[in-house]
């Protein structure tokens, strides 16, 4: 690589659960060689997404190559958190040729390409682009929308619109996922309205499971960090953003003997306390493998990702994720069974 050439920086952003750790996972599958570099940002104190990268049994893909930073949110830590990991990754003696960054569902990216301006990154990273990647089952349900008579209130606040609205307004490309689980006229509809939300020139592709080609997102040359006045957002203007409105915590699981009744189980917690996501591991009596446990609102999936390694504890722990003011007791007594 030319020494002279900045090093392109994608940044892939999107609201819990929408699929960015799965197109993290095809972007890996397709370096070619290439040394990417990762850097994942959850919400909450457990990572669980960084670890099933590191899990993912992609040729090339090192756990050294993944840097990841929890408890917080990249555009709220960007001075504590994301620039010493960005100089890490710098200094090394052969430097990544691509740095992904996945941030937590919760993070807004302006201020994050922001920090692309900083002296000491700016002369060595361009933001290549900003991905979004959308949930369509959950934004035809009218996750992110509110309804004529929420706009009327004085008191109107929906944390989880102003997050969408604000990382599509950054946005120079996004991806309406899980087109698998919707009708045609159903993804036409919903691409119609996305349109009305974007910026002139941002591309937008339907993809099923986050599955596309590389060529198609790494390369747009974007130089984000040139042009962040064509990117407004509801807080450009505030002093802080919206985490307030939500929160996380980690409930540790027993051994549990049938994965597909915890799945019934969880389903039912989810509906009664209108928890936005779960994702976690089990440990499945019987089985020497790691079972992998995602849950968007009332979609739940489950699969064996790896075998537990050789002194590894075999515990489980479910991560949740919803907004403030989840009763945590009844929540974690009936995750373990204790009610």
């Amino acid at each position: 690589m030319n020494r002279f050439r900045k090093i392109p920086a994608t940044v892939i952003t999107g609201f819990l659960g929408a699929g960015k750790t799965t197109l993290v996972r095809h972007l890996l599958s397709q370096a070619d060689g290439r040394r990417i570099a990762l850097i994942v940002n959850e919400f909450g104190d457990v990572g669980v997404d960084g670890d099933l990268l590191s899990a993912c049994g992609i040729e090339g893909c090192r756990e050294d190559d993944i840097i990841e930073l929890a408890n917080g949110c990249l555009c709220c830590t960007v001075a504590d958190e994301f620039l010493p990991a960005m100089e890490r990754l710098l200094s090394r003696p052969l430097p990544p040729e691509h740095i992904i960054i996945e941030t937590s569902g919760l993070a807004l990216p302006k201020p994050l390409v922001k920090a692309f301006d900083w002296p000491d990154v700016r002369s060595k990273v361009t933001v290549d682009g900003v991905v979004v990647v959308v949930d369509g089952p959950a934004m035809a349900a009218g996750r992110f929308e509110s309804t004529v008579e929420e706009r009327a209130r004085p008191d109107h606040d929906n944390p989880l619109e102003e997050v969408f609205d604000d990382q599509l307004a950054c946005a120079d490309m996004v991806l309406l996922n899980k087109a698998d689980l919707m009708e045609a006229g159903q993804i036409e509809a919903l691409a119609a309205t996305l349109k009305g939300k974007l910026r002139p020139g941002v591309k937008l592709v339907a993809t099923r499971q986050g599955d596309v080609d590389a060529r198609i997102l790494l390369g747009l040359e974007a130089r984000a960090e040139d042009d962040l006045d064509a990117r407004p957002t509801l807080h450009d203007t505030a002093q802080d953003h919206n985490h307030d409105d939500f929160e996380s915590f980690a409930v540790p699981v027993g051994t549990v003997g049938d994965p597909q009744a915890v799945a019934g189980r969880l389903g039912q917690i989810i509906a009664r306390h209108d928890i936005l996501r779960l994702k976690g591991f089990l440990s499945v009596a019987g089985k020497d493998m790691r079972h992998v446990v995602q849950a968007v609102g009332g979609r739940i999936s489950g699969y064996y990702d790896r075998p537990w390694k050789p002194g590894e504890e075999r515990a489980g722990q479910l991560v949740v994720i919803g907004l403030k003011g989840l009763d945590r007791e009844a929540i974690r007594s009936s995750i373990t069974g204790d009610s």
